[in-house]
């Protein structure tokens, strides 16, 4: 309860401050939360979501922008391009290979 607590802070301040929100686009989970909080405060969303996945994470279906891609890298690669800065909140292997793919390519200059 106290991380999707602070999922909803973290999403209404990045609606209030009237920053685009990029994630993995489902519904469920802290980044769930995020999403549903920044839209709640008039905030932009885009989530990049793997055809194969859409079933499993629950597709985002709000207000906003959603891009159904092929695969993981794909998805990856989409929220990289889009995005200004990264934010990892407690989560699984999939986080962790998000961050530190992210990290590798600030590392390498990509």
């Amino acid at each position: 309860p106290a991380f999707a607590t602070a999922a909803r802070e973290l999403g209404a301040e990045l609606g209030r401050r009237g920053l685009e929100l990029v994630w993995g686009g489902g519904k469920v989970g802290l980044m769930g939360e995020v999403a549903a909080a920044a839209v709640a405060a008039g905030g932009r969303v885009y989530g990049a979501i793997p055809r194969a996945l859409t079933a499993k994470e629950i597709a985002y279906d709000g207000p906003g922008e959603l891009a159904v891609v092929g695969s993981m890298h794909e998805r990856k690669q989409a929220m990289a391009d889009r995005a200004d800065g990264f934010v990892a909140l407690p989560g699984g292997f999939g986080t962790m290979d998000e961050l530190f793919e992210v990290l590798t390519w600030a590392q390498l200059g990509i």
